[in-house]
């Protein structure tokens, strides 16, 4: 049912999740990168209240912060939560802030899996913008299915195309993240962040160097934790 999923289709699919399949249950998780503006202003059409996760870990472009708030403040956004890592975990871990150059899965569990798992509280789905075209990791994704933590997710773009991308923006004239203009086409965490190698792929930037190719909130949580000590806070 899902071969040939158009904008409109898309849209229809992101709708029904918001306002029958999991109504009051569900949130968008946006990094308000690249290509964030369009789910995000799909969201804007369908319901301004739904919740809209966006992960501060404390090492992103000043841009992606710059433009979050004009992204929220032109589509109407009305519950865009901006969530941050545990102090206690960052005090035990990261106390100086450089343990994305030691260990990268265990600053990502600290500063974006574990946070959003705690954000994810209570909600029974979750929306992603993840599109098969991005990587070879996520070339069989389909636009409804099962997460990693247990929640059901919700891939409205997995389908689309980088024309599919590129008519969205120009047709809604939506705003493009300011590092898009100087060459990056996958945007995280400033420091672990370049532009895309030649040749490779959209996300080929993203640890370039490393075999890391994702985040971890897109993998099984037992990847992704390491044992934390029980006297360890989880508290965001």
């Amino acid at each position: 049912m899902f071969d040939n999923v158009t904008p409109p289709a898309a849209e229809a699919i992101l709708a029904d999740a918001i306002k029958r399949d999991f109504e009051g249950k569900i949130a968008l998780v946006s990094s308000f990168g690249a290509e964030s503006a369009i789910l995000l202003h799909m969201v804007s059409r369908i319901d301004r209240s739904l919740p809209v996760i966006f992960l501060e870990t404390g090492k992103l472009f000043p841009e992606t912060l710059a433009y979050r708030d004009a992204l929220v403040k032109q589509l109407g956004l009305t519950d865009v939560r901006s969530i941050k890592p545990s102090g206690a975990q960052l005090a035990a871990y990261d106390p100086d802030g450089r343990l994305w150059q030691k260990d990268t899965d265990l600053c990502c569990a600290i500063r974006k899996t574990n946070p959003l798992d705690d954000a994810l509280t209570g909600f029974t789905a979750w929306i992603t913008g993840r599109k098969r075209s991005q990587s070879p990791t996520r070339a069989n994704m389909q636009p409804v299915e099962m997460g990693p933590d247990g929640r059901i997710t919700v891939n409205p773009l997995a389908f689309w195309s980088d024309e599919q991308l590129e008519a969205y923006f120009e047709t809604h004239d939506l705003p493009r993240h300011p590092l898009q203009t100087e060459g990056y086409t996958s945007i995280g965490c400033a420091v672990c962040t370049a532009k895309p190698l030649a040749g490779q792929d959209k996300r080929s930037g993203r640890w370039a160097g490393q075999g890391k190719t994702e985040c971890g909130i897109h993998m099984p949580r037992a990847m992704t934790q390491p044992d934390w000590p029980e006297s360890l806070s989880f508290e965001v």
